[in-house]
């Protein structure tokens, strides 16, 4: 089953007979829907993002806050396996246990410490990529690894300009980081440096 690029196996997460994702306001049109979704979780991103340890369960907090008012599963990890353009994501049974690896990685590891901005580009990069590798959420990985990744970025002190992100250099990146060929995303990160 195909969902905006996504290809999904045996997916609950879509209305019967459809790829549309089943939504609290019941939309069953593919781009009413996409409109919703973004309508919705760039209003929150606007709120203060929720507080937490840079852990695994701070960053469901932050899904669960983007997505709350469009999907009733927002914040829980996805029990279907996915992949896009050929990448198959991280098998649902091991996101969690991926998931708390990464992020126990992130706290024990360097990129939560003030370094200089290239090497920290270069860490945010690699966790980047890894993160994205596992895709925990059937819907709304980039809009939260981004927002993560702010936070990330302010609490050591080098704050990104998201809003320069652009498409179209980006998302070849962060496919290119799948592969482990960071280069791309260390520039698209650079070109963020507040």
């Amino acid at each position: 089953m195909m969902l905006e690029g996504y290809e999904a196996f045996n997916d609950p997460y879509v209305y019967n007979g459809t790829t549309v994702l089943k939504n609290r306001i019941g939309i069953r049109d593919q781009k009413t829907l996409e409109a919703f979704e973004v309508e919705m979780s760039t209003l929150r991103a606007e709120e203060p993002l929720p507080i937490g340890l840079f852990d695994a369960a701070h960053y469901r907090k932050i899904h669960r806050f983007l997505f709350q008012d469009v999907y009733r599963w927002a914040g829980r990890y996805r029990t279907v396996r996915i992949a896009k353009d050929q990448n198959v994501f991280c098998y649902p049974e091991h996101i969690s246990a991926q998931m708390d690896k990464l992020f126990e990685r992130l706290n024990h590891g360097d990129l939560l410490r003030t370094a200089e901005f290239p090497l920290f580009a270069d860490r945010a990069a690699s966790f980047l990529g890894n993160l994205n590798a596992i895709h925990p959420f059937r819907e709304g990985n980039g809009r939260t690894q981004l927002a993560f990744l702010g936070l990330v970025a302010v609490h050591v002190e080098h704050p990104l300009r998201l809003d320069r992100i652009k498409q179209e250099t980006f998302l070849p990146a962060m496919v290119a980081s799948f592969t482990n060929n960071l280069a791309m995303l260390i520039a698209e990160l650079t070109a963020l440096r507040a």
